[in-house]
Order: structure tokens, then sequence, then C-alpha cells
């Protein structure tokens, strides 16, 4: 029996921010987030009641009316539900399976490429630092970069790590960044370009 999953939207668009930023990518969000920031641009994600449902046959068969075989599955937490049926079936249409979480939930699915985003709300899981392929920290205040070295601690070495200011604090934010980075260049800056390019 298909598996549904609450949709908040899907779509095609360029991947904006880390490791595969302007790479071609098909977009899954995920209704339903328990970590609450509060400068979550994407509130309207948080109760996964309130957005429809549909069964991985129908979200495998809208990705792969589009070209690239690049799946990103976001949220919301998209972790607080099961996984392990979307990400096979995007694995036999041909697809990486991408995650974007906060990772404050047990992993299900087979990942090509985790994204974890830790926030101060709610922790982390250790096996999440031990999985993540990319390490990303939103940058709201002076106090997130401090932090950041405290979560860079706990990935592996070969983990990449970025810094990406807030949407609305980055003119405050991106010199403290910029000098972090040059101080410490193991950081990269990620920058939200799908609104500087005014796409999804």
């Amino acid at each position: 029996m298909s598996v549904e999953l609450p949709i908040v939207e899907s779509f095609y668009t360029l991947q904006g921010e880390g490791v595969f930023t302007g790479q071609a990518a098909y977009f899954i969000r995920l209704g339903g987030c328990d970590v609450g920031c509060t400068w979550c641009d994407v509130k309207e994600s948080w109760d996964a009641s309130s957005h429809p449902r549909k069964t991985v046959q129908e979200l495998v068969l809208e990705a792969s009316a589009h070209p690239a075989r690049i799946a990103v599955i976001t949220g919301g937490e998209p972790l607080m539900h099961d996984l392990s049926q979307l990400t096979d079936a995007l694995r036999v249409a041909g697809f990486r399976t991408h995650i974007e979480t906060s990772g404050v939930h047990p992993f299900t699915g087979e990942w090509h490429h985790v994204c974890l985003s830790p926030k101060k709300f709610k922790s982390a899981l250790p096996e999440a630092f031990a999985r993540a392929d990319e390490l990303k920290v939103i940058a709201f205040n002076k106090h997130d970069l401090a932090w950041a070295e405290e979560q860079a601690l706990k990935v592996g070495a070969e983990c990449a790590l970025y810094l990406q200011p807030e949407w609305s604090k980055r003119e405050t934010m991106m010199p403290l960044i910029v000098d972090h980075v040059k101080t410490k260049p193991r950081w990269r800056v990620s920058l939200q370009t799908h609104k500087y390019l005014n796409i999804p």
C-alpha cells in the first residue's frame, strides 16, 4: 500500500543554497514541524494536517516529468515522516535523494546527500551529525557564529561547513560571516540565491 505524505508544495527549480547551489532539482516540501524556529520563512508548513496528501507514486511521477534527477526532500521537518518508500521509489526512478533536516528525529529512507541544519530551539540527535554531508548553520545574531563552531565539532572531517545569514538579517550578518570565514577557512558562505534570483 502506497504511503501518503502531507505536501506543502512541490516544484522544479534550482538549488539555492549549500553544496549543490545552482543545480536543477525537484523539491518536495513536506508538512509538519515541531522545532518552531522564530524566524522560519515557511511557518505555514508546521501543521501537517492543513496540507493535502499525495501518494509516493504521485510524487515520483510529478518529479519524473522534469529532466533533472536530484530530488530534495525538505519541510517543515521531513523526518517526522517515514521516508523509506519515497526514497526507494525515487531511487528506482533514477533520482539522487537529498534531504534538508534539523536532525531532531531518527532517520528513515536512503540518502545520497544529507544537509543538516541544526537549530538552537531543539537539539539535533547524535545520529544526524554522524550522517551529515553538509552542515548549514543559519546566523541570526553574532552568538550564532560561536554556536556554529560548537556544532562543527560534532560532524565528520569530510562534512562541508556553511554559514548562511538569516534573510532578514543578511545586511547585518554578512560582514560578521565574511570575517568569520576568513578567520576559519573550513567554513563557506551559503546564500539564499533563489531569493536573489526571484525563483522558488
